[in-house]
Formats: C-alpha cells, structure tokens, sequence
C-alpha cells in the first residue's frame, strides 16, 4: 500500500525545517549582506586589489593543490591497494590522519619543520631559502590538509577493480605502466574527477593550518579565507561577505559538477 501523499511530504518538510536554521538561513545571509550595496558597490567591492588578488591566490593555490594531490593522491592509493607489504595497514592510517588532525595543529607543526627555528627550517634559513611565510608554506599547507580526499576517491574504485583485465594484459606481455595506462587508468577517472573537486574545494575554503604559516601578509600571501577573516575584524562586513559569497558560489558549482560526475559514473555501473 502506498503511503498518503499528506504523509509522504511531512519527512521532507521536517528536513527542510531543520536544515533553516543550520545551512539554509546562514548561507541566504551571506549573500544578503554581500548585496546590501546593490550591484554598482559588490563589484566595486570584489575591484579592490586586496580582494582580487585574495581571489586569484586561492583559485591558484587550489589549482595546485589539486595537481599535486591528484598525482601523490592517485600514486598512494595505487600502492596501498595494489601492493602487499608489511606496515601497509599502519601507512592507510597514517595518510588519512589529516583528517581527524585539527588545521590548527597541521600549521603548527609545519612550522616546527619549515619555520626559521624548525627542524629543517633552522638548516634553510642561512640559505635564504624560506618557505613558511610565502606562498611555498600556504601550498604545503593545503597539500597537507587535503592529501586524503583524493586517496579516498580513488582507493575504493581500486580495491573493486576486477584484476581479469590486468592479468590480461600481463598475459600478452604488457609492463606495470603499460597496464596502468590503458587498463587502471580509464577505470579510474570518475573516482580522479571526484577526488580532484573535492580536493580543489577544500583548498579554496581552507583556513586553520593557512593562518598559521602564512602570515596573513596583504597581497603576498592573504587567501580569500583570511581576507574575510581580515575584512570582519576591520569590521568591513560587506566587503567580507562580497569575497564568501564568491567562495560561496564557486563551491556551489564545484559540488554541482561532482553531484553529476557522480550520477553519470552510476549510470555507466548500472
């Protein structure tokens, strides 16, 4: 028996009850005060060049981020699948500690290892070779941060593959590399464009571990996270919540564009 159509929309409008007052109501407020100077003063707001390099210095470092991860990303996961070796379970923890690690405490302890007075920094240094502090420090940062969104996207499409086809290709002939490129490959690019979003997404939002070694410098090493932070303690609310709302949107396409990644990689399973 069917239930009633009454009965069938009252979860529903539960969950959006619910969701008001946590996601909905917060997000509509972002761009409410984003627009309190209508259309004329946003885009004066987002010509500044704080706000535009804060901007392009994030969609830069995400981009990297992003590169970088995808290969490291897609390089461990292949090993900690496809390899048996002793430690192995303690590695998969340790990649995916990040995680469960506050941002906080991955800033601090990058800058116990690369800051002037680290544990290599104190050896860099009189070389003039500094890294925290510079946008060198801010994509260590993010690469340290997001590391385990892309293993974590790509590992599972691993440890499902089927190896038929690559006993196959070892059958004819073919080398590691050869069959990773034709055969692991292709099956891996709906889990490498999911890992990718997602890590560029959290890159371009991430805040913790970028305050602490970055510096918060103005136009040298300021990403659009601490421009807002920066914006509110000034209290220039509108010019804060001009810049989330691009982040706002930005992130809102990106999870779009894995929301379908998504259902056409299940269309092709199914």
């Amino acid at each position: 028996m069917n239930p009633r159509p009454k009965a069938v929309l009252v979860p529903p409008l539960l969950l959006v009850l619910t969701l008001l007052p946590l996601l909905l109501m917060p997000l509509g407020a972002i761009f409410v005060f984003a627009g309190r100077a209508g259309l004329p003063g946003l885009i004066a707001t987002l010509s500044q060049p704080d706000a535009q390099f804060a901007l392009r210095f994030s969609l830069l470092i995400a981009f990297g981020t992003a590169v970088v991860n995808g290969i490291l990303g897609t390089f461990a996961a292949y090993v900690l699948s496809k390899y048996r070796f002793r430690g192995r379970e303690a590695l998969n923890i340790v990649v995916n500690l990040p995680v469960a690690i506050p941002t906080v405490v991955v800033g601090t302890s990058l800058l116990l290892l690369w800051g002037p007075i680290g544990l290599l920094g104190q050896l860099l240094d009189p070389l003039g070779i500094q890294p925290m502090f510079a946008p060198a420090g801010v994509l260590l940062a993010h690469l340290f941060v997001t590391f385990p969104y892309m293993l974590g996207a790509v590992k599972p499409v691993l440890d499902e593959l089927e190896m038929t086809y690559e006993e196959a290709a070892y059958t004819i002939g073919a080398s590691r590399w050869q069959t990773f490129r034709h055969i692991i490959l292709p099956a891996l690019r709906g889990g490498m464009l999911s890992g990718l979003l997602m890590t560029f997404a959290h890159s371009l939002g991430e805040f913790g571990a970028t305050v602490m070694v970055s510096g918060n410098l103005r136009l040298r090493t300021q990403t659009a996270p601490l421009f807002i932070f920066a914006q509110f303690e000034a209290g220039n609310i509108e010019a804060a919540n001009a810049v989330a709302a691009v982040l706002a949107l930005i992130s809102f396409a990106i999870f779009m564009l894995l929301q379908w990644a998504t259902q056409r990689r299940s269309g092709r399973v199914s």
